[in-house]
């Protein structure tokens, strides 16, 4: 066995009506004024003024800044930071889905030693502790409250940049599943399938460890079994519960064996085409699935029978079966089947491309892959 490490260097707190734990973790944390950071829908909603009236009930004033987009900008960061450095806050809390957490971590290193986020892409950039941080999703998909990355886009280079550093992990991460009640349907199966391809991509990753691998095939676990009932209705509670908790351990296993192709690629769909991540990932699934089954080891069975209603035996089981359920469950999900549905065109290809090698996710995909690769991969998805 080869060696590996992991620590899972916070508190997690799961379980319905859990947010009003968001006081008891700011006392813990010793903050003495908190800044939100969500998005318009969950301010019109309410639910920003809600957990800024909970901090203040306990002493805790609270700021907050909505204004985070689908695919958060390097723009959206600076006014962030702006907005948090001038209200004098101390600690950060991120509520919503990846978004609000990519712009909150991000905030939480530039607002502590400056400069432009673009100064920090990559590893080993961020050279200590950020803003302390509580993370609150309300949807089930990117895994984002325990994950040591944040991805902005940087419109003058139609590109999504990456930072990674486990200093950026919350604090806290406060998982009530029902803030995800009130998901759209559409929201509901983009993010669930991006939780599905994190805990996928990290399972059959060349990077895998057995950590890992135990929290990728528990978040399979979960996400299979729960993702068609949330979908069908974002009011069953159980199923909320079954998916938050299974994006949270997909979100721990990627943190520690990073991802695959289908995510090197997606990221360049969004940065162009400004396509919803989520649905990017589902879309491009089944072709990259099919791609990286000639270096299966068993676990496309493994996958195949945590995601089908019906169990496949290892004597019948061929790798196109989970390629045909993955397009079934788009189907199901009322996810686009191809990329030229979404508006993507052939003329972008060559600079997604370049872009896609750059990811570090390119190295771990389980089969090797070119950029001629990529370009074929991007000419069957369209």
């Amino acid at each position: 066995m080869k060696e590996f490490s992991f620590s899972i260097p916070q508190e997690i707190i799961v379980g319905q009506g859990s947010l009003a734990k968001l006081p008891e973790a700011a006392k813990k944390l010793g903050g003495s004024h908190g800044f939100i950071i969500s998005g318009p829908r969950l301010n019109k909603m309410g639910i920003v003024k809600s957990c800024a009236d909970a901090l203040e009930g306990v002493g805790i004033p609270a700021d907050a800044f909505t204004e985070t987009e689908g695919n958060p900008s390097v723009e959206t960061v600076e006014k962030a930071t702006k907005a948090f450095q001038e209200s004098g806050a101390d600690f950060l809390i991120a509520l919503g889905g990846g978004s609000p957490m990519d712009v909150a971590k991000a905030v939480g290193v530039v607002a502590k030693y400056g400069g432009s986020i673009t100064e920090y892409e990559g590893g080993g950039k961020v050279p200590g502790d950020i803003i302390p941080l509580i993370a609150i999703p309300t949807t089930a998909g990117t895994g984002s409250e325990v994950t040591a990355f944040s991805v902005i886009t940087d419109h003058s280079r139609n590109y999504k940049l990456t930072v990674f550093s486990y200093k950026l992990i919350p604090s806290y991460a406060i998982l009530d599943p029902e803030l995800l009640t009130t998901a759209p349907a559409s929201v509901a199966a983009a993010c669930g399938i991006d939780a599905m391809v994190h805990a996928l991509e990290a399972y059959l990753s060349k990077a895998a460890s057995p950590f890992s691998d135990a929290m990728a095939e528990k978040a399979l676990e979960l996400i299979g079994k729960n993702i068609r009932r949330y979908f069908a209705d974002r009011t069953d509670l159980e199923a909320a519960e079954g998916m938050i908790t299974g994006s949270l351990f997909a979100g721990i296993a990627f943190s520690w064996a990073r991802l695959g192709d289908v995510h090197a690629m997606s990221h360049p769909v969004s940065a162009f085409f400004d396509v919803p991540h989520g649905v990017a990932n589902a879309i491009l699934l089944p072709t990259i699935v099919e791609y990286n089954a000639l270096a299966d080891n068993g676990k496309y069975l493994k996958i195949y029978n945590y995601i089908s209603r019906t169990p496949a035996f290892e004597e019948e089981f061929e790798p196109f079966m989970l390629v045909d359920l993955l397009v079934e469950l788009n189907e199901q999900l009322g996810i686009p089947a191809s990329l030229g549905e979404v508006g993507v065109t052939a003329d972008k290809f060559d600079a997604m491309a370049d872009d896609a090698m750059k990811s570090g996710n390119i190295a771990v995909n389980p089969r090797s892959t070119t950029k001629k690769d990529i370009l074929s991969l991007y000419e069957k998805a369209l």
